[in-house]
């Protein structure tokens, strides 16, 4: 084998590779190892900033009104929702910092989580006005 084949099989091999892992999600689910009675789950952590653009704060009375009307509807099995301080970028470019809720809600029906996910994120920003709601999924094994 030549020096211009031996490097043409090492550049094919290396492109094999790179090609294959692109068919890989990038972080495997532990889920398949879950030990009954848990079973694979997703879990979803919406973070919903309570600073409204035009001042103020979303109150605690509209925010029980909206989890009362946009997301209990879409998740009545349950759902946990913790006080936090989160900090962030706004569009400008300013770093800031708010009181934040933090929702945590575990699925079992995914992929079908996500339609509801997203009517929740874009009814809280039309309601209050944000310019997002951060979103963070990853597979969990549960079980109650």
């Amino acid at each position: 084998m030549t020096r211009g084949q031996r490097t043409g099989a090492l550049g094919a091999g290396c492109l094999f590779l790179v090609l294959s892992a692109c068919g890989q999600p990038a972080i495997q689910p532990a889920t398949s190892a879950c030990v009954a009675p848990l079973v694979p789950a997703l879990e979803v952590n919406l973070y919903f900033g309570r600073e409204k653009p035009g001042g103020g704060e979303v109150s605690d009375a509209e925010w029980a009104s909206f989890v009362a009307e946009s997301v209990t509807p879409r998740f009545p099995a349950g759902l946990t929702v913790i006080d936090a301080r989160g900090q962030h970028r706004d569009p400008q470019g300013r770093i800031g910092s708010e009181r934040t809720k933090l929702m945590v809600i575990v699925v079992f029906d995914a992929p079908a989580h996500r339609e509801k996910v997203g009517a929740i994120v874009e009814g809280y920003r039309a309601r209050f006005g944000q310019h997002g709601v951060f979103r963070v999924e990853q597979p969990v094994c549960a079980g109650g």
